[in-house]
């Protein structure tokens, strides 16, 4: 068992460092040219942010891992060089909370103040609005702990009177377990109703920081990773439905690029208009409206760009670039098809698992344990991708939402084309949400992922806060989270199939 637990211990070094280079890659690909050779702060909160997220996703898988490096033993302090997964947890959280409501908001402030503002009147007026936010969020923690901040154990209460130690065991057997004249006297099962007690105790404060950023990511997972679970796979076969046949003729092409013009000289008059009104100081509601309809008009203007340019492919390598398109769409049909495997796997487990009481089955838990006993983990590789899935589905899912709902603002990632304001946003809420998603792993693979440091946090102390276990004692999320998906799937069976319609000449509202 020594040797196991040292090669956790190497693997997760290992890992760590990876990820890091996964999150400089990721940042350096998906970053807009305009942020090239600047933005080094929010750059660096991007960074860390994307490894904090990915860590604490396979901190899960980790934990498992770490459990069963012990599972011969007593308990967990009988091995050596295993992982403090509670403590990693705790830290992991605290820093995950920090950035998500101190760090990013600081660096967002920053990076979309005034530019015509010096740098040390951006950082005064950045440092203002965190310093408040800091201490509201303070102040509501501190109030809400000091109130309710306990947990609520229901326990069983027994007792007995003392006996006196027998000289031999021999009268004792399956039938007759106990010191008494009486059968099974000392089991929990005859026990009295009355004795059915609540045991009452202060929960840690760093956990019950923990429990309410997880409430609040919760909320958020609810809504886009329900939608997102949906979109994500039949959004990718549809646009294989919807992708262009043939190439067109040169004709069509010039035409369709003479309209496209239009509606960019339309886009670029109403942005000047806004920065003027922004200028003036005359930043209400209908301007921040405006802003929306023209920060969705522009990215619809984008992917039509981007569609044209695929019916028509030039230069040299034209028939090649047109046949990576076409490679490209059939790629999408297969993920998208993997990716709707998937997406049903999870809602059906959700609902056998855990909607039906008793459970049908442990389903995906069953599957996860064989695929460990062919492998040592390849199991927990499967439970690590279930996880990051429902991850990306939350992006893919408030991509979707804030292009139909207006009060959700618009941060799209493109490859070669994210401005930082869009990766902050992102970043902080695949930090919000990850703590969710763990949450919702370790209750949805709580067979799998028994015994381990996650299910004590996430699993009791989480589910039995006052005022906050009735959420997780009725299912509310996760019923949240399967409706959700069904309205998308039908959203998608009746209207995803249709092309966009061009919208005409762009308006703002007066």
């Amino acid at each position: 068992m020594g040797d196991f637990n040292v090669a956790l211990v190497i693997v997760a070094a290992v890992v760590s460092v990876v990820v890091l280079f996964v999150s400089l890659y990721l940042l350096i690909n998906y970053q807009h040219p305009d942020d090239a050779n600047q933005a080094y702060f929010p750059k660096l909160v991007v960074v860390v942010g994307l490894t904090v997220a990915i860590l604490s996703i396979l901190m899960l898988p980790a934990d498992v891992a770490n459990r069963q490096a012990c599972k011969r033993a007593i308990y967990n302090g009988a091995c050596h060089l295993t992982l403090p997964m509670k403590t990693l947890w705790l830290v992991v959280y605290i820093v995950d909370a920090v950035l998500v409501f101190l760090v990013i908001p600081f660096a967002m402030f920053y990076y979309e103040g005034d530019q015509d503002k010096s740098v040390g009147k951006r950082l005064r007026t950045a440092l203002i609005w965190v310093v408040a936010s800091a201490v509201v969020c303070g102040l509501v923690l501190g109030i809400l702990y000091a109130i309710v901040g306990k947990v609520d154990f229901t326990v069983r209460h027994l007792s007995s009177s003392v006996q006196t130690f027998p000289n031999s065991f021999a009268g004792f057997s399956s039938g007759q377990p106990c010191i008494s004249p009486l059968t099974r006297q000392c089991a929990a099962s005859t026990a009295p109703a009355n004795s059915l007690t609540t045991w009452s105790m202060r929960a840690t404060f760093p956990e019950y920081v923990v429990a309410l950023a997880t409430i609040v990511g919760s909320v958020l997972f609810t809504i886009f990773g329900g939608v997102g679970i949906a979109c994500l796979p039949l959004g990718l076969i549809f646009s294989f439905v919807r992708r262009p046949k043939a190439v067109i003729t040169r004709s069509q092409y010039i035409k369709e690029a003479t309209e496209l013009g239009k509606k960019a000289r339309e886009l670029k008059k109403a942005a000047e208009a806004l920065h003027q009104e922004e200028r003036s100081g005359s930043k209400g509601r209908k301007w921040r409206k405006n802003v929306k309809a023209v920060e969705k008009e522009l990215l619809l203007l984008e992917d039509d760009v981007k569609a044209l340019e695929e019916m028509y492919p030039q230069g040299e390598k034209a028939e090649a670039t047109w046949a990576f398109t076409v490679l490209g769409y059939i790629g999408k049909l297969i993920f998208g098809v993997v990716g709707l495997v998937v997406s049903i796997a999870w809602v059906a487990h959700i609902i056998i698992y855990l909607l039906v009481d008793p459970p049908l089955s442990s389903f995906l838990n069953e599957i996860f344990v064989k695929l460990d006993s062919v492998w040592g983990l390849l199991g927990t590789a499967a439970f690590a991708f279930f996880c990051f899935y429902l991850l990306i589905a939350v992006i893919a899912g408030e991509m979707m939402l804030g292009l139909k709902l207006v009060f959700i603002t618009i941060h799209p990632m493109k490859w070669g084309g994210t401005l930082m304001n869009s990766f902050l946003f992102n970043v902080g809420l695949i930090l919000l949400c990850s703590i969710s998603v763990i949450q919702f792993c370790a209750t949805a693979f709580a067979y799998y992922a028994q015994a381990t440091a996650a299910q004590e946090i996430f699993g009791h102390t989480l589910q039995s806060l006052r005022g906050i276990k009735y959420l997780y004692k009725y299912n509310v999320f996760q019923y949240g989270f399967v409706a959700l998906a069904i309205l998308t799937l039908f959203y998608y069976a009746i209207f995803g199939w249709r092309k966009r319609k061009p919208t005409g000449r762009f308006q703002l509202s007066n």
